[in-house]
């Protein structure tokens, strides 16, 4: 691998917590033997993926990541990135970096942008004002500056994870839920206000991507666990939909972000991505994204797609909680050094 060549991973933990420590309302947490078979894949896994940029989702506590790095081998060449002040009480998104990269000290994003306003009085006379009051992420979203090598420009990455689709559980609610009432519609409500509530933290995040890439050439990456499809409104939002251009035309949008997915179905006679299983449906939640300083047909493109992995074999087993094992699969995405002719920043 060149100097100048990048890599970035995606790799949901599934509630790594040191053991016998609580997680969500299980006081007890994992026993000692399967939190040392999720130590040991997880090192595995982080071992065969040798990325220079991990991002990670549902981490507890930073002395298991540490524990899992070390593990990998890689406690001499990566730095954990793990809030300074996190007590192991809840999870975080976190990474992994090579320790040479890092030009900046990471920060963990809660509050969404001022410039998050979401609230219409309708754009026809038949729609009525709606307004959403959410003003911050469920997971802080990591906000890393990273460069490969002295040669490079400053890459923007940010780590994310979003409210799962999971319906909320608004049978909780004591102000207003009544069983006689709402409990036939119980799953519908829970489902909407998911999707609203995910939905809120995608266009908070694009602000924040906005700020940085629009009207700039700084390169910029976001990993997450989205808890949506590649053509989901969550991703719309993020990507804010570019055209992939034919080989032969040159472009590449400004504000624009591009999924590896995207780019791999290219190089492939079909598509198998997937990195996640729910009732024998194989889908894709997990996605690394990217400005046009990484897209192939980009007049301002610095590094060119080369592949994208994705480990999931382990999804064919719903063991995860007995075996180690995560309930996701683990994505990783390379890029060569290829600056297009006069790109800004080569």
């Amino acid at each position: 691998m060149a100097a100048r060549d990048v890599s970035f991973a995606g790799f949901n933990l599934l509630n790594l917590q040191l053991p016998g420590k609580k997680v969500y309302s299980d006081s007890d947490g994992w026993e000692q033997a399967i939190y040392d078979r999720k130590v040991t894949w997880s090192a595995q896994m982080l071992r065969r993926l040798a990325a220079d940029f991990v991002g990670f989702q549902e981490l507890w506590a930073a002395e298991a990541l540490d524990q899992v790095i070390e593990g990998a081998g890689l406690k001499n060449t990566h730095t954990a990135l793990v809030p300074p002040d996190h007590a192991g009480n809840g999870i975080v998104c976190a990474g992994a970096v090579r320790s040479d990269m890092l030009v900046a000290d990471p920060e963990w994003i809660t509050d969404f942008p001022a410039e998050t306003v979401l609230r219409s009085t309708g754009d026809d006379p038949q729609q009525e004002t709606i307004e959403v009051n959410l003003r911050s992420f469920s997971r802080p979203v990591l906000h890393a500056q990273v460069r490969p090598d002295p040669r490079t420009p400053v890459i923007h990455v940010f780590v994310c994870h979003f409210k799962s689709r999971r319906p909320a559980e608004v049978w909780r609610e004591r102000d207003w839920y009544k069983r006689d009432v709402h409990g036939p519609h119980v799953t519908a409500l829970g489902y909407a206000i998911s999707t609203v509530r995910r939905t809120a933290e995608a266009a908070a995040l694009r602000v924040l991507i906005t700020q940085i890439a629009k009207g700039t050439h700084a390169p910029v990456v976001v990993i997450g666990d989205m808890n949506d499809g590649d053509n989901s409104n969550t991703l719309n939002i993020l990507t804010e939909q570019p055209q992939y251009l034919s080989p032969l035309s040159e472009g590449g949008g400004d504000n624009a972000l591009y999924t590896a997915q995207t780019l791999q179905e290219y190089r492939s006679t079909r598509d198998v991505y997937y990195t996640h299983i729910f009732k024998k449906q194989r889908e894709c939640l997990d996605h690394i994204l990217f400005s046009e300083q990484f897209y192939d047909n980009s007049t301002d493109r610095l590094w060119a797609f080369d592949e994208m992995t994705v480990e999931n074999d382990h999804l064919n087993y719903d063991d995860h909680k007995v075996s180690g094992t995560a309930d996701h699969g683990v994505i990783r995405a390379s890029f060569k050094w290829k600056p297009a002719p006069r790109a800004p920043g080569s």
